[in-house]
This record gives structure tokens, C-alpha cells and sequence, in this order.
């Protein structure tokens, strides 16, 4: 998935970012130093695999990445497929690494810069929230992906500022702190400490499949 532009065609090293781990379809161009060369986002609900390849053709402009960095979730299934699909058969078009990033850290790091600890929250299935807790300045995680529901996420989770879809039913559970409902922005991808974007490019789905099989009779 080379998307029409030959190796010939690079300008100068970039890495591409994308994530469709949420309702958004985002990617970015970045400088090794995290200077964004182009970017997008748009949020199309369910549209991702109709939307993404169009998305990055209309970045690409000559470019040819050298790296490849995904988001890999938590977030919904069916878009964290076709974000991650989309990125192996670009990586193999243009044979250049590949590598995973957490999307929730990348929602973290597409707030407002700030001191002390920002949770990102999204929505999933059920009704539940896909959780973890970030430090402000350098993004790195302060506590594990959860999957639960509002009122039991809004146990665990003491960050004032909590941002992403789920964000409003958390804070409206514990009954204080700020709601930001913000997505994730792929133009922040090279803000996330390299353990969070070094990830094996494999989905996290942080909750069982919703089917599971029947009990031996």
C-alpha cells in the first residue's frame, strides 16, 4: 500500500503517525524532532477503512516515510484493525519499520501542556471506559490500561483533568475534576516517551471478546 509514490520521491526523512482508535481518523508527517510537516484529522464515526489511505494520499506530497508509527488501542476493534492493517501493508510498500503507539498516551499528549497527571478516558463497549493515567510533562504512564465502568473508573482514577470521549461520564461519576472531550491528534505522536511508541504492532483490546465459548456439557 505504497499509495502511489515511489522511493524516488522522498524529500527529506519523515515519519508517518496515524491512529483510528476512536471515532477520529488522524495522521501526521513528522520531522525527526516531532515538527509537523503536514497533518489531518477528521472525525468520521465508522468511516476509517473508506477514509484513511485517501487521508495520508492527500499528506504524502512527494514524501516517502522512513518510519511508521500506529496507534494500537485500547479503543474500538473494528477501527484499530484497519488502522493497523493499513500501517503493515505501508511498511511493507515502502519497506520501512513499523512500530505501535498507545493510543490513550497519544490522547494524553493532545491536551494542553500542564504539571501533575492527566487520565484519558474512552468510551467502549458496554458502556464502559478504557483508562490510564498519564504524568503531564513527559507523558509517561502512572498506571495501567483498565477497562470498567464509569462509576468503578471514577474510583480509581484521581487525575483532575481527564480527557477523551469518556471523559464527562468520569468526572460526572466522581463528581469533580475537568472534562476536556478531545480526541487523539497524530501530529503529538513523537511527544510520547519511546516506551509507549515502541509497542508491538498487534491490536490491545484490554477487555475479554464479548463472545465466549459454551461450557463443555
Amino acid at each position: 500500500m505504497a499509495i502511489g509514490v515511489g522511493r524516488t520521491g522522498v524529500c527529506s526523512p519523515v515519519i508517518l503517525a496515524i491512529d483510528t482508535s476512536t471515532a477520529s481518523c488522524t495522521a501526521a508527517l513528522l520531522e525527526p524532532d516531532g515538527s509537523v510537516v503536514a497533518s489531518r484529522d477528521e472525525e468520521i464515526g465508522r468511516g476509517h477503512a473508506e477514509r484513511l489511505v485517501p487521508l495520508i494520499a492527500e499528506m504524502i506530497q512527494g514524501h516517502v516515510p522512513t518510519r511508521i508509527l500506529v496507534g494500537v488501542g485500547p479503543g474500538s476493534f473494528t477501527g484499530l484493525r484497519v488502522g493497523i492493517a493499513a500501517a503493515h501493508g505501508m511498511a511493507i510498500g515502502w519497506s520501512v519499520p513499523l512500530a505501535g503507539m498507545n493510543s490513550l498516551a497519544l490522547l494524553a499528549a493532545s491536551a494542553p501542556p500542564g504539571t501533575g497527571h492527566i487520565a484519558a478516558a474512552v468510551t467502549g463497549g458496554h458502556g464502559e471506559l478504557f483508562i490510564q493515567s498519564f504524568d503531564r510533562e513527559d507523558l509517561n504512564a502512572t498506571g495501567p490500561i483498565l477497562n470498567l465502568a464509569p462509576a468503578a473508573a471514577a474510583r480509581v482514577i484521581s487525575a483532575k483533568l481527564v480527557a477523551g470521549s469518556g471523559a464527562a461520564a468520569l468526572v460526572g461519576e466522581r463528581g469533580n475534576g475537568e472534562a476536556l472531550a478531545l480526541m487523539p491528534s497524530a501530529r503529538h505522536a513523537l511527544r510520547l516517551p519511546p516506551l509507549l511508541r515502541m509497542l508491538e504492532c498487534k491490536p490491545i483490546y484490554a477487555r475479554a471478546p464479548d463472545a465466549r465459548p459454551k461450557a463443555a456439557a
